[in-house]
């Protein structure tokens, strides 16, 4: 008797058990949403029509000095003194570092004690050869021992001048890299002169903006770091290979404000009025879909939304320029996109 009353109590619990479950599975599936895909999605669309590009074109590139150098020394020797420390405004020819120069001084009296010895014979071998007194083989070799002396007094000349050190141009010393004390020798950076009085601008341009670009005419260049600063920059080169992203190097010339606030390493923007009349289909960048590999957008046909492979030619700014794939007149979804699918029934707002 026990084990029947267990038995209906087993069942009636079970029972109760699958009835909750199904009152629970109802109860969510009146809660979840049930897409209906034959109801007609509200969407926002445009209608396409041919205009022209207004926007300026705007390239980033970055400032660099016209002229930069490491100065060595072409002698060996202990420098004795550096004249200039980081920092400094140096004019060309200026001396900045000079090398220890006693022996080679020393020398050079050595020889002109020589000279003045060979110049004394010449003259009286002179005298005695006219009175054939002396061979003529006499008066030549002093003569040619002379010219040897001169020959190496200007070279004890022009080693002695090396030993000073000039600025190759006006510039900055940008950096210092020895002391006094140390030992210069040809190869070894002493000193770095940066003259930025005059920079170069090199900006990477997209292939499609390259043909804006003509070589020796002037264009706006702006630093970032002073956006009121207008200066202008002369085209001098174009480079003739891409990089990875399919820009072309493009270099300007520009002289630095009077206070050189322009300094090497800054950002900065080339910019030029866009003087392309030519009309294109230009859509918003934000209704495209899929990837830039094969761009999509949404085509209003017939009440629904079909999916529309598309050619860009070019971006500018938030919007890009349609190839081909579209054409003017054309209806493509603008804004609501959540549950759009290709072949969706769609009402144009």
């Amino acid at each position: 008797m026990k084990k029947i009353i267990y038995l209906i109590l087993a069942v009636a619990i079970v029972a109760i058990m699958i009835l909750r479950i199904r009152g629970n599975k109802e109860t969510t599936i009146n809660r979840v949403y049930q897409y209906n895909k034959e109801e007609a999605i509200k969407v926002q669309a445009i209608t396409l029509q041919a205009e022209s590009i207004d926007s300026d074109i705007s390239c980033p590139g970055t400032f660099e000095p016209n002229k930069e150098t490491k100065i060595s020394s072409e002698l060996q020797g202990r420098i004795n003194s550096v004249l200039v420390d980081v920092g400094s405004t140096v004019k060309k020819g200026q001396p900045l570092i000079q090398l220890d120069n006693a022996l080679l001084k020393l020398q050079l009296q050595t020889v002109e004690i020589q000279i003045e010895g060979l110049e004394d014979d010449l003259q009286r071998y002179m005298i005695l050869a006219k009175a054939d007194a002396v061979q003529g083989i006499q008066l030549e070799k002093t003569d040619l021992a002379l010219r040897s002396a001169r020959v190496q007094k200007a070279t004890l000349l022009e080693q002695i001048k090396k030993t000073t050190i000039h600025a190759p141009f006006n510039g900055i010393v940008t950096a210092k890299l020895t002391e006094e004390g140390a030992f210069a020798a040809p190869g070894i950076p002493l000193l770095q002169i940066t003259d930025i009085s005059q920079l170069r601008f090199t900006a990477n341009v997209p292939e499609g903006e390259l043909n804006q670009f003509s070589m020796n005419e002037l264009y706006t260049l702006s630093p970032d770091v002073y956006p009121g600063t207008v200066l202008t920059g002369r085209l001098t080169m174009t480079g003739s290979k891409s990089n990875m992203g399919n820009s072309f190097p493009v270099q300007f010339t520009v002289s630095n404000t009077a206070d050189l606030k322009i300094k090497s390493g800054m950002f900065g923007k080339v910019q030029r009025k866009n003087t392309d009349s030519e009309k294109h289909l230009i859509v918003p960048a934000s209704v495209i879909v899929g990837s830039n590999i094969q761009p999509q957008v949404y085509l209003v046909k017939d009440g629904q939304a079909v999916l529309r492979d598309i050619t860009v030619s070019k971006r500018v700014e938030n919007k890009v320029i349609v190839s081909a794939g579209l054409v003017s007149g054309d209806i493509i979804v603008a804004n609501g996109f959540v549950n759009l699918f290709d072949g969706a029934n769609v009402i144009v707002n």
